[in-house]
C-alpha cells in the first residue's frame, strides 16, 4: 500500500519533512502559533493542528502510489500556503539578532529561515514531479 521506494529523491525528501512538521505541530503547537496572522487569533491553536493534519495527510498520500497525483496537488498548494509563514519565521529571526545581537546560534537559525523561503520552489518542483503534473 505505501512506497517510498517509487518517489522521486526530492518527493522523499518533502515526504520525510511533513511527516516531521506535522508531528511537531499537533504535539507542540505553541511552536507555530506565533506564525498565525493576528486577524485569525482567535483560532490560533486550530489552525496550527489543521495545518499539521494537512502536512500528515500529504505525506501520507504521497507514499500511496494511486493517490500521488491529487496528494502531490495538495502539497504543492499547502507550500504555497505556508510561504508567509516562512517568511514570517525569517523576519522573526532577523529581528531576535536585532534586537538581543548576534550569537552563533541565533545567526545559525537565521540563516536556516531565510534559506527556508527559496527553497520552497525546488520543493513545490519535487510534489508536482512526483505527481507527474
Amino acid at each position: 500500500m505505501f512506497s517510498a521506494s517509487t518517489l522521486p529523491w526530492g518527493a522523499r525528501g518533502v515526504t520525510g519533512a511533513f511527516l516531521a512538521s506535522g508531528t511537531i505541530h499537533l504535539v507542540r503547537p505553541q511552536v507555530f502559533e506565533p506564525l498565525i496572522p493576528p486577524a485569525l487569533e482567535s483560532r490560533r491553536r486550530e489552525l496550527v493542528y489543521a495545518s499539521g493534519v494537512a502536512e500528515l495527510a500529504c505525506a501520507a498520500g504521497l507514499l500511496v502510489p494511486r493517490l500521488r497525483r491529487p496528494a502531490a496537488l495538495a502539497s504543492a498548494a499547502l507550500l504555497v500556503a505556508v510561504l508567509p509563514g516562512n517568511v514570517q519565521m525569517a523576519a522573526d529571526a532577523h529581528q531576535r539578532v536585532q534586537r538581543k545581537g548576534s550569537t552563533p546560534k541565533r545567526e545559525a537559525v537565521r540563516a536556516v529561515m531565510f534559506a527556508r523561503v527559496p527553497l520552497q520552489v525546488p520543493l513545490i518542483r519535487a510534489v508536482l514531479r512526483a505527481g507527474k503534473v
